[in-house]
C-alpha cells in the first residue's frame, strides 16, 4: 500500500541520471570566418549549435547550458545574458528621454520570448537571447580591434567557462526539488526547471552531482601566444574531471588537441568535404555526456596527437628546446645571459656542445686450454696438473 500512494518515496534511492552542464565556446574570430564565408558561414554554425542545445536540454529537465563567444579582443557571454539595468542616465540633449526609452525598448525586446505556438518556450527564449547578444557583439566590433588582435581570446573564454562551472557546481542542487523557471529573466539558465537546493533531511538527497563538460568550436589557427594560460586551464579541467571536446572547423589547433587528449574529450577535425555534415557530427559525437559515453564507442583517437610545446621567449612551437630546471620554462635556444626569463634563476650548461667521453670496453681474458698431447694428472685436491 505504501508503494501505491508513494508514502515510501523518501526511503527510495534516486537512480535518475545526474544533471549535465554543457558549456559551449564558439570561436567568433572575424578573420577566420571571413575565409570560411563561402564554405561554412557563421549563421549555419549557430543554427546547428542551437539544435544541439535544444537536444541537450530535452534529454533531462535539469540539464543546463551556457554559451560563450571567443572574439578577437575579448570573450563575452552569449547565454546566459548579463542582467540589463532598467534605468539609464539621461543624456544632456532635450530628447534624451525619448532616446533612452527607445533604447530600453530595443534592449528589453530580447528578454521576452517570441509567442510561437510551434516552439517550446525555453528554446525560444534561449535562441532569442543568444542571437541578440551575438548580433550585438559583431555590430560593436571596431576596425581597430580587428587590426590590433587578429587571433581569438580562447584562453579568456576557457577561464570564464571554468569560473562559471565552479559557481554552478557550488550552487547546483543534488536533490530532486525544483523551482519554477522564469522565462522572462535574462539571467536564468535554460533547462526547463531550475533545480533548487537539496533537502538535507532526505537520506539520498546528495546522491546526484552535476557533471560538466566544455565544447569548443574552433576556426582559428595555432595560439602560441596563449600557451601558458591555455595549459593552466587544461590542467584545471584535468584535475576537476571536466572533459574538453574540440570540433575543429578550420586552422591547426595543436594545443586544443592536447587539451582533448589530456582531459579525455573528443577531438574531431572537419575538412572541406565533411563540413556539410556538421549537424550529424554534433548530434552523434558531442551530444552524449560522460554518463552515456561509458556505454558508447566514441570517435577520435590519440594516436596522432602533436605533443609539441611553445617556447616562452618567442612563442614558437619547437621540437627540441631547453627547459629551466627550476620553473620548467621552455626556451627555443640557449639564453644569452644564462638567466631564466620566467623565474630569474641563473642557469648554465656545463658540458653543452662537448662530445660524450667514450670509455673503452675492457677485454675479457681468455682461459688457457691445455696443450694437445699433454699428460694431465689429478692432484690430491682434484685440480688437474699438466706434466
Amino acid at each position: 500500500m505504501n508503494a501505491i500512494d508513494a508514502t515510501d518515496r523518501n526511503s527510495k534511492a534516486d537512480d535518475a541520471e545526474p544533471p549535465s552542464l554543457l558549456t559551449i565556446i564558439i570561436d567568433t574570430n572575424p578573420h577566420a570566418w571571413n575565409l570560411l564565408q563561402d564554405a561554412l558561414p557563421l549563421s549555419k554554425v549557430i543554427v546547428n549549435t542551437l539544435v544541439l542545445i535544444n537536444a541537450h536540454l530535452a534529454i533531462n529537465h535539469a540539464n543546463k547550458v551556457a554559451v560563450l563567444a571567443s572574439h578577437c579582443e575579448k570573450a563575452v557571454w552569449l547565454y546566459p545574458a548579463a542582467k540589463i539595468s532598467q534605468t539609464e542616465p539621461e543624456s544632456g540633449n532635450g530628447n534624451g528621454s525619448a532616446a533612452n526609452s527607445s533604447h530600453l525598448a530595443e534592449k528589453d525586446a530580447f528578454t521576452q520570448p517570441l509567442e510561437d505556438a510551434n516552439k517550446y518556450r525555453p528554446f525560444a527564449h534561449l535562441e532569442n537571447v543568444l542571437t541578440y547578444n551575438l548580433r550585438d557583439l559583431l555590430n560593436t566590433t571596431t576596425a581597430h580591434a580587428l587590426s590590433s588582435s587578429p587571433t581569438t581570446m580562447m584562453a579568456g573564454a576557457l577561464t570564464m567557462a571554468l569560473n562559471y562551472i565552479s559557481k554552478q557546481s557550488a550552487t547546483l542542487p543534488t536533490g530532486n526539488s525544483s523551482a519554477q523557471f522564469n522565462y522572462s529573466d535574462p539571467n536564468a539558465v535554460a533547462g526547463g526547471n531550475d533545480v533548487a537546493g537539496a533537502d538535507p533531511s532526505r537520506p539520498h538527497a546528495g546522491s546526484m552531482s552535476p557533471v560538466s563538460r566544455i565544447l569548443i568550436l574552433s576556426v582559428s589557427g595555432d595560439l602560441a601566444n596563449q600557451y601558458i594560460p591555455i595549459m593552466n586551464a587544461i590542467f584545471a579541467c584535468q584535475r576537476l574531471n571536466i572533459p574538453i571536446d574540440i570540433l575543429k572547423l578550420a586552422g591547426d589547433t595543436v594545443f586544443l588537441q592536447q587539451a582533448a587528449d589530456a582531459t579525455g574529450g573528443v577531438y574531431m577535425a572537419l575538412d572541406a568535404t565533411t563540413r556539410a555534415g556538421l549537424l550529424q557530427y554534433l548530434m552523434f559525437a558531442y551530444l552524449p555526456d560522460q554518463t552515456a559515453r561509458q556505454h558508447l564507442v566514441m570517435p577520435g583517437d590519440s594516436a596522432g596527437v602533436d605533443f609539441r610545446a611553445a617556447c616562452f621567449c618567442h612563442r614558437r612551437i619547437v621540437d627540441i628546446g631547453y627547459v629551466c630546471s627550476i620553473c620548467l620554462s621552455i626556451f627555443c635556444g640557449v639564453l644569452a645571459d644564462g638567466q631564466c626569463l620566467t623565474c630569474g634563476s641563473q642557469l648554465r650548461l656545463t658540458n653543452y656542445g662537448n662530445k660524450p667521453a667514450v670509455v673503452p670496453k675492457k677485454k675479457a681474458k681468455k682461459k688457457k686450454r691445455p696443450m694437445d698431447g699433454a699428460d694431465i694428472t689429478m692432484s690430491g685436491t682434484g685440480t688437474p696438473i699438466s706434466s
